[in-house]
């Protein structure tokens, strides 16, 4: 059920959904190093945000998801006890990680498909296996929009979301300019906040987005669109 609202009682309702092995996993991850230092439930309520903005935009559960550098597994591992029906790709370019959240995956409850793929994103996107496959990608940390987006948007098929996590104060107009991101096929759309503690910007797929995206490994970056 999608929480009515964006402050506590909304965080409290989607912690609601998150499953006990959830935090098992999540632990074990962060005694490896693979996650940040705040506090593990703050990085779990951060990962909700997710949850809520896409439900919240979509009205509903997406059916395939590709969490963009996943790392050690945030957002996407609260996502895949949200959302157990859905096909769930775990993305990261690391060894030790991926292949931690490889041995643990299989043992996540849900119908829904769960692959981790160790790659770069801007390898991966030209694959046929993922590219316009997916209605939502997720960036919790992947980097500056103009990489997020580049790499992000190739995997969204045309009405996809991509839901990238913001800090909750910053100029939109700034940081997602229009003719940037149409570069990619991509619309801004709402800023979405949670619980007056994080904040998301949602962007919306709205056209194919040319072969010439992305760009090969490093180009991105070293180059943004914007």
């Amino acid at each position: 059920m999608i929480p009515s609202s964006n402050g506590p009682q909304a965080v409290l309702e989607l912690r609601a959904r998150v499953a006990p092995w959830v935090m098992e996993v999540l632990s074990r991850s962060a005694a490896l190093g693979f996650l940040g230092d705040a506090p593990l439930t703050e990085q779990v309520d951060h990962a909700l945000g997710f949850v809520f903005s896409a439900e919240s935009e979509l009205g509903r559960a997406p059916r395939s998801v590709v969490d963009l550098g996943t790392g050690g597994g945030l957002p996407g591992v609260v996502l895949r006890s949200c959302w157990p029906e859905c096909r769930l790709v775990l993305l990261d370019a690391n060894q030790r990680r991926t292949e931690f959240l490889a041995g643990v995956a299989g043992r996540w409850k849900g119908r829904g498909e769960v692959e981790v793929v160790r790659g770069r994103a801007e390898d991966t996107a030209r694959s046929p296996r993922f590219r316009q496959q997916s209605d939502l990608v997720v960036s919790r940390s992947f980097g500056v929009p103009a990489v997020a987006v580049e790499c992000g948007a190739p995997f969204l098929s045309i009405g996809g979301l991509m839901v990238v996590s913001e800090p909750p104060d910053s100029p939109p107009a700034d940081r997602w300019p229009a003719a940037g991101l149409a570069k990619v096929g991509l619309q801004a759309g709402d800023r979405i906040r949670l619980d007056d503690r994080f904040g998301y910007q949602v962007l919306r797929k709205s056209q194919p987005t040319d072969d010439r995206y992305p760009r090969r490994v490093g180009i991105p970056a070293k180059r943004p669109l914007f």
